[in-house]
């Protein structure tokens, strides 16, 4: 970190609540006040300083703030309570476990961490969520615990070991969740062009020739399937069902709980049946959302998600 931006913005320094450094990119900063600035037109919290190497525009903001505009993003706000409530623990424990002083900044304001857009995301209901669970973060043997969540899950939660390989985490091993079928994603058919599916393989595309069948592999716990095997007119390749996805468009494939691929020559194209919508791993938004609707609160609903972990102040 730069000398000259590191008693200003690193959090543990300078701040007497707690702060995180968001890097906004480059762009045209415009002080407001002591405590907003416009970036590219957008009203944000905290205050703004420009990395000397790059150019780029890093925000201090404190937690709370953030959240404001984060969990907005992250779940709709007409959602129940409870949900937007666990919704907020998780985002703030999400920063906690990143925020890193020896790094300029912490985190990005995209879905690559978490979404964030500044003042004019806020709302009253999901501001009241964050205000409501102040200093609340999950915890797991005294740790903040890893945090990882997508919109829906499709019947059962994704193992964090199965999804990104690494250590198995207890409370990240996958728990089967019935509450997010209310979603338009919770069951979905798609069509993949034959395009797509050689993208998938890749180098290998000229080794399995005209593509006649694709089968899976037996799915793990959570009903997923790891790998695809492409057979065609040469021979066959066995692909991670990851690379797939990645190479169709994850908007294309929603999620890798894939549950039948039925080629269709003439048409050149693959019927895809499967479920849930991202990687399903951690905690199920539509199925939080279903559970504070049977009464659940915020606290059952993280325990449900993230077994054997605790709630404690960050």
């Amino acid at each position: 970190m730069p000398a000259a931006l590191r008693a200003q913005d690193d959090p543990a320094l300078s701040s007497q609540a707690q702060a995180l450094r968001v890097l906004l990119g480059k762009g045209r900063v415009q002080t407001i006040d002591a405590q907003t600035f416009l970036y590219e037109g957008r009203r944000y919290r905290g205050t703004a300083a420009v990395l000397p190497e790059t150019g780029e525009v890093v925000s201090t903001v404190p937690i709370e703030q953030y959240l404001y505009s984060v969990v907005s993003r992250e779940m709709p706000r007409s959602w129940p309570a409870e949900a937007l409530q666990a919704q907020a623990i998780l985002a703030r424990t999400y920063v906690l476990q990143r925020s890193n002083p020896n790094r300029d900044y912490d985190l990005v304001p995209s879905e690559a961490d978490q979404v964030y857009t500044g003042v004019d995301a806020e709302d009253a209901q999901t501001s009241a969520a964050v205000d409501a669970t102040a200093g609340k973060a999950l915890r797991y043997a005294g740790e903040f615990a890893s945090i990882a969540y997508s919109s829906c899950c499709g019947g059962h939660t994704e193992s964090s070991a199965d999804a990104w390989g690494g250590k198995p985490l207890p409370y990240l091993a996958g728990v089967p969740c019935d509450y997010c079928k209310d979603s338009q994603w919770y069951r979905w058919s798609q069509s993949l062009a034959f395009e797509q599916l050689r993208a998938a393989l890749g180098t290998q595309a000229a080794n399995v020739g005209d593509l006649q069948s694709i089968t899976l592999d037996p799915p793990d716990a959570s009903g997923r399937p790891l790998f695809w095997t492409f057979t065609g007119s040469s021979g066959s390749a066995r692909i991670k069902a990851s690379d797939v996805r990645r190479a169709a468009g994850t908007r294309v494939l929603p999620s890798l709980l894939v549950r039948k691929v039925d080629l269709q020559p003439t048409l050149q194209t693959a019927s895809v049946d499967g479920a849930g919508l991202g990687h399903g791993v951690g905690f199920c938004q539509w199925g939080a959302r279903g559970l504070a609707k049977t009464g659940a609160v915020s606290t059952g609903i993280l325990a449900f998600y993230f077994p054997g972990t605790t709630i404690g102040s960050s």
